[in-house]
């Protein structure tokens, strides 16, 4: 037996599966379901859009944030204990958020609630990587990765469907008692995973160890640049595509959330893929592939919007845009973790909070780009193609798929 997970049942892999991949969709849906309530709490605040915004980044430097401490603390002292401290937190910031009486007082609360959903994520991954390894660990963070792309481009249309019954405070309600199921569950269903002899393991006792030990990895760095990339290219898509399909090309709430599920397929169907190609033929060889991929679907978008193509020439590539990012993930989450299972707390820390910090700061380009034409597919994919292309530059320069070798069995 290589790994402890090794002797854990099917029935209780599918049960971590479940638990694990709804921790780490508290994290999306505590960042994005909020999105379609902007105008109501604008209005409802007498402010502008910019004010409002600016919860959504508050938001997201909290979630930054609060990976970067959990991650290396649940490496010294285990998994359960921040966990569970910090989904509490999350709870008290949300229903702070639902009784807000000012934008103030909001703003402060999403902040707090984006450093209580951080453990999910984090805590998640890192659990997967202290109980299995090679092919095995492919398969469970793909699972996990699934989760992780599916869940930013859901959690918009649960929340459109939840403004059309409750009012706005009603959401951050649903968002308390999500945190709270998920605090329950993790008191009586998940373990501690990380062994007390394992959290003194000479030269990796400190925080500033642990990140030293994880940031002088040549293949973590590039991982890390392409996953950012990555994550920043999808936001950047979601960030704009409600001005874009609604505005541009005159989709009302329905058909606009026809082309959200039709793009979460994607994302499943390149994250299942991608834990079966990974396995077989290694996770550097699938990002080789689903990089390129990327790069040639934004750069595709670009070109038929100036050929006139309309629509079609926007949502084709997209869907394939969308797919390699579900290819791309899981394969970064790899590569990094099974490098660092000393670490992996503080590796899965630097993977989220580089995420949504470089996303946060990318994805506003588009509407800079477009301050005075509007959105377009060329301003949206502009910032996409650029996300690529120096995903793909970090995977041959940085990363360098030959000199990794394959997974162990």
């Amino acid at each position: 037996m290589l790994h402890p997970g090794d002797s854990i049942s099917h029935g209780r892999r599918v049960v971590y599966i479940i638990l694990l991949g709804a921790l780490t969709a508290l994290g999306p849906f505590t960042v994005d379901l909020y999105l379609p309530a902007f105008p109501v709490l604008m209005e409802d605040f007498q402010t502008t859009a910019t004010m409002i915004q600016l919860t959504l980044t508050g938001t997201m430097l909290g979630f930054a944030l609060g990976q970067l401490i959990v991650g290396p603390l649940s490496d010294k002292v285990g998994r359960r204990i921040p966990l569970l401290a910090v989904t509490a937190l999350h709870v008290v910031a949300s229903i702070g958020a639902a009784l807000s009486p000012t934008l103030i007082t909001l703003g402060i609360a999403r902040v707090l609630m984006g450093m209580g959903a951080a453990a999910g994520g984090v805590v998640a991954m890192a659990i997967v990587r202290d109980l299995f390894g090679g092919r095995r660990l492919v398969v469970m963070l793909s699972r996990l990765a699934l989760v992780s792309g599916v869940a930013p481009v859901a959690a918009p249309l649960i929340g459109s469907a939840l403004l059309a019954v409750m009012p706005w405070r009603g959401i951050f309600v649903v968002l308390a008692i999500y945190g709270a199921v998920m605090l329950v569950c993790a008191i009586f269903l998940v373990p501690e995973t990380l062994p007390k002899a394992r959290r003194s393991d000479r030269g990796s006792t400190t925080v500033l160890q642990r990140y030293k030990s994880v940031l002088s990895d040549r293949v973590f760095i590039g991982v890390l640049i392409i996953g950012a990339m990555t994550f920043s290219g999808l936001f950047s898509y979601l960030s704009s595509s409600s001005f874009l399909f609604q505005s541009t090309f005159d989709f009302d709430a329905q058909q606009y959330g026809l082309l959200f599920a039709v793009n979460s397929l994607g994302v499943v169907l390149g994250v299942q893929a991608a834990s079966r190609l990974a396995a077989r033929f290694g996770p550097q060889w699938v990002m080789a592939f689903s990089t390129a991929v990327l790069v040639v679907a934004s750069a595709s978008i670009i070109v038929l919007d100036q050929l006139g193509a309309g629509i079609w020439g926007v949502m084709i590539p997209l869907f394939f845009f969308m797919t390699a990012c579900g290819f791309t993930f899981p394969c970064v989450q790899v590569l990094a973790l099974d490098r660092h299972g000393k670490a992996a707390g503080t590796a899965a820390s630097l993977i989220g909070a580089t995420n949504f910090g470089v996303a946060g700061l990318i994805a506003p380009i588009v509407g800079w780009i477009a301050r005075d034409a509007g959105i377009t597919p060329t301003t949206m994919a502009l910032v996409m193609t650029g996300c690529a292309i120096i995903g793909i530059v970090s995977l041959w320069a940085i990363v360098r798929p030959r000199t990794i070798g394959l997974l162990t069995p």
